[in-house]
């Protein structure tokens, strides 16, 4: 998400899971049309998705704010921002590039 409030600073980006403004301490990683995930709802997000929650049997859909697409299967959402989901596919692959980052010693949870 974007705070027009903070145009032209960083504080301009926020997650869109909990709102908190982009820091060098709180980095972030971007998915489609700017949506936002910090390192700390990633992490929330990877730990329940990879070791809580199983695929759902039923055939129910949920929309990634990363990926903008509908999705069947597990998934993260907010429980401060209930339109704000993540899907176990950009989940996954916003670990992944995190981690990679240089700049941030970011790593999946174990």
């Amino acid at each position: 998400m974007h705070d027009p409030a903070h145009e032209g600073t960083p504080a301009f980006f926020i997650c869109d899971f909990c709102r908190k403004h982009w820091t060098e301490d709180n980095q972030m990683v971007e998915g489609h049309r700017g949506s936002l995930a910090c390192g700390n709802c990633l992490s929330v997000a990877y730990s329940v998705i990879n070791a809580f929650v199983e695929d759902p049997d039923d055939d129910s859909v949920v929309k990634c704010v990363m990926c903008l697409e509908d999705r069947k299967g597990a998934h993260w959402q907010s429980p401060l921002h209930e339109e704000a989901i993540i899907c176990k596919r950009c989940c996954r692959q916003a670990a992944t590039t995190l981690e990679k980052d240089p700049d941030f010693e970011w790593s999946k949870p174990r």
